[in-house]
């Protein structure tokens, strides 16, 4: 289990990268912690000619607080210090609570909070957790930079809207609105083994208790992150009882997604454990919701 052969280089600043990425397009690829590219090039299943190693540029290594109340996270931050930082907690509880079901922690300790999102496995957390807080990217290449939702980022299997020569430099949180729940939930066979499937919700209240906007997004249930666009229109303006709570999650299995089968799980069973899911984490949410409302 060796990788092919490639040439390699370790730039020190963003500027470097970027030069190599223009002068190598398709054929780099860019390493970060390595958790998920190393193993498919070890297996040959990746074999770039270029590898170009953003571990010594110390510049996308951050956390720091947002003017907008969010935070701001370089692409290189590793996994472990955003599970463990502080500022994260406080402002974006939702990252917090998510963290912990990535994996184990030695993945954690190498693994990147911008190698994970650039990977969109549609397994992975961070790719729905970041659609569900309708977060934003900034991208760089050598003529400029620019900013992409994440609800637009992830366009495939192991495909965003980054160009050869692009590089994701930055993620973007941004903070929950007033009277806002979140949860996170996932069921996997094992701890650290990929979800069968998994939820991240963020729900916001109105002044009467009503749901005045919903988000569930899904993974592990299509190529990319699935939002629950039809759960959520069940839920808006709608008073939190049983029977709306139920409605969603109802929408949720039977049409905002189409799971495949695989030897993990049938599509049946991935159905009812959306069904399942949407429901736990709804009733956790608005519990969330209803209390920082008072």
């Amino acid at each position: 289990m060796k990788p092919a052969p490639f040439k390699y280089y370790a730039p020190t600043t963003v500027e470097e990268a970027l030069a190599r990425l223009a002068e190598y397009g398709y054929d780099a690829k860019v390493l970060a912690g390595g958790q998920s590219l190393v193993p498919t090039m070890n297996f040959r299943l990746s074999q770039p000619s270029v590898l170009v190693d953003l571990n010594r540029i110390a510049e996308l290594f951050y956390i720091k607080p947002d003017s907008n109340g969010g935070v701001l996270i370089g692409a290189m931050t590793r996994e472990s210090q955003v599970e463990h930082d502080r500022l994260i907690a406080d402002r974006i509880p939702l990252v917090h609570e998510t963290m912990p079901h990535i994996a184990h922690s030695q993945i954690r300790n190498r693994g990147t909070f911008g190698g994970c999102l650039a990977h969109a496995d549609p397994a992975a957390e961070l790719p729905a957790v970041t659609v569900a807080l309708n977060a934003r990217f900034r991208v760089r290449n050598q003529a400029g930079e620019r900013w992409i939702p994440a609800p637009e980022f992830f366009v495939g299997l192991f495909t965003t809207l980054l160009e050869p020569e692009e590089l994701l430099v930055e993620a973007a949180l941004p903070p929950l609105p007033p009277h806002s729940g979140w949860a996170f939930q996932e069921i996997a066979r094992r701890h650290g083994d990929y979800a069968l499937v998994g939820v991240a919700a963020v729900v916001t209240l109105d002044g009467s208790d009503h749901c005045q906007q919903a988000r569930l997004v899904f993974l592990s249930v299509g190529e990319t992150p699935v939002e629950a666009h039809q759960a959520a229109e069940a839920l808006r303006g709608q008073p939190l009882t049983s029977e709306t709570m139920r409605a969603a999650a109802e929408a949720a299995a039977s049409v905002d997604v189409d799971p495949g089968s695989d030897i993990h799980a049938s599509a049946a069973f991935r159905r009812h454990l959306v069904q399942v899911l949407a429901r736990r984490s709804l009733d956790l949410a608005f519990e969330r919701a209803r209390g920082s409302a008072k």
